[in-house]
């Protein structure tokens, strides 16, 4: 469907508009952008619930490599809703340039939302680099408001510079796709993949675009900006890098994965790299004593969590991957939102629990479903993880599931003392709020009222993403959806610009939409 277009294209718009609307009248502008983002959640959630196949738009009727493919299956359109509804939730409160705020958060959901939807990796990366661009102004809006305006500086700088390496490793990884296919559609690049990317150039390829694309998703080594940003960053903009946009920076990787680098090499060393992530966020969590750092490390060990899943071959490992992921989505955005107030040292926190009994039982709440404990869904997410890592009956995957339980038992360990400070007979009140703003309040009960809502719809929930991820793994029905022309292998071309040519004739619906 074109409306599909409409959650890249109206964000974009209004966020070029709306200084024009801010002359006019500032109270529209302030409606405009949370009724754009609100109108693309809309659009997504119509499309997903009359989905009965994916969702294939060629723009322009221009065929395939020549033109610009979107491709929604359940599975991208499940992270493009996410997009939108979670700005939505963690929209700029107005402090500092409003204005700016406001566009920086609908170019934000649209480079999101073109981002999940694309099926072509240059607009991938274009995407990619407009979600940096926009990341690095969101980080920057408000000097001086949180840890001050030098550390806000130096933590701005240190993500530009890891965001620009990440760019420079994904660009020469796609060069050398390009050079070896001749393409970057990814429906091309999954029929040509077994016979031009099996060898030591694509494996190349492979690393290059996992560690550029990982920076988001706060792979390790790349994740040094992750602690200094989340910890001096405006909380909302903090909440909406380590709850939505490394799920984009995830998505990508999955897609490239099955898609792109079916090798068993490459889901080797993106176990390998989770484990890594894992052990040092949750290790570096436990050794934390500032609220937000402490936040930023345990984003870092659950990412490397979701990594792991990802990386177990087939269907089983996209199905424990989204269940660790949307856990994850729900649970940090909450948490962070509770650093609107405890912000600051641990030793700070001793008595908020008395001062704020909501806050604290909403973090204890919080905190049970991150270590894992039942019937909240933390258990169930790690549960599917850990039985998938012991299906696969490796030596390297039993050692991933023990990182994992490790992982848990460092979880308990520092959030149950963070606790104990809650409720600490004698408080040491400086430093300390005596409460917490309704707005940010709210916001995280809500959040936590979806993953208590999920305890009650498990059953039918775990269905659904099966249904996704054997969807998702399905590699030749994507080839089938996007109708390229069959390729044998003494048909493909030498050159790139003979395999151009000879893909012309790709087969798409005649008015550019196909379903």
């Amino acid at each position: 469907m074109n409306d599909l277009l409409l959650m890249v294209a109206l964000p974009l718009l209004g966020a070029f508009l709306l200084p024009v609307i801010e002359r006019a009248s500032p109270l529209l502008a302030r409606c405009t952008g949370p009724v754009i983002v609100a109108t693309g959640g809309l659009i997504g959630s119509v499309l997903w619930a009359g989905m009965d196949g994916p969702l294939v738009i060629q723009l322009g009727g221009f065929p395939a490599p020549l033109g610009i493919t979107f491709y929604a299956d359940r599975f991208s359109l499940l992270f493009a809703i996410s997009i939108n509804l979670g700005t939505l939730l963690l929209w700029p409160t107005g402090e500092g340039d409003r204005l700016r705020q406001a566009m920086l958060a609908l170019l934000l959901v649209a480079a999101g939302s073109g981002l999940a939807l694309s099926g072509d990796l240059f607009n991938i990366f274009v995407f990619y680099e407009l979600l940096s661009v926009v990341s690095l102004g969101l980080i920057a809006s408000r000097p001086g408001t949180d840890g001050g305006g030098a550390a806000v500086l130096a933590a701005t700088l240190r993500y530009l510079i890891i965001s620009s390496i990440g760019a420079v490793l994904v660009l020469a990884g796609i060069a050398l796709v390009y050079q070896a296919t001749g393409t970057l559609n990814l429906a091309q690049l999954a029929e040509l993949a077994p016979s031009r990317l099996n060898d030591a150039q694509g494996l190349s390829a492979c690393v290059l675009m996992l560690i550029g694309f990982g920076v988001k998703a706060e792979l390790f080594p790349v994740n040094a900006w992750v602690p200094e940003v989340y910890a001096t960053a405006p909380t909302r903009v903090s909440a909406l890098l380590a709850g939505v946009v490394s799920k984009l920076a995830l998505l990508v990787i999955v897609k490239l994965l099955l898609l792109v680098f079916p090798l068993p090499e490459a889901h080797r060393l993106l176990l390998l790299l989770g484990m890594l992530g894992l052990l040092s966020g949750e290790l570096a969590a436990w050794r934390a004593r500032d609220y937000k750092r402490m936040l930023a490390f345990s984003s870092i060990g659950h990412l490397g969590t979701i990594l792991i899943a990802f990386s177990i071959p087939g269907e089983a490992g996209v199905f424990a991957g989204l269940a660790v992921a949307l856990h994850h989505l729900l649970l940090k955005p909450a948490m962070f939102l509770l650093a609107r107030r405890w912000n600051g040292s641990l030793e700070s926190l001793a008595g908020a629990g008395r001062r704020s009994p909501w806050a604290a039982g909403l973090f204890i709440l919080l905190a049970l479903s991150m270590i894992g404990v039942p019937p909240l869904p933390g258990f169930w997410a790690k549960l599917v993880v850990l039985v998938a890592l012991m299906a696969q009956e490796q030596p390297l995957y039993y050692l991933a599931g023990a990182a994992v339980m490790f992982g848990a038992v460092l979880e308990a360990n520092y959030l149950f003392r963070v606790v104990n400070r809650f409720y600490d007979r004698d408080p040491q009140t400086s430093g300390a709020s005596s409460g917490h703003r309704p707005a940010e309040l709210w916001r995280g009960g809500l959040l936590a009222g979806v993953l208590v809502l999920a305890v009650f719809f498990i059953d039918p929930l775990a269905a659904r993403l099966r249904d996704i991820a054997h969807e998702v793994a399905d590699v030749p029905a994507y080839i089938e959806s996007v109708r390229p022309l069959a390729l044998s292998p003494t048909a493909v071309a030498q050159s790139p610009a003979e395999t151009l040519h000879g893909q012309v004739g790709w087969r798409v619906a005649s008015a550019g939409v196909s379903r």
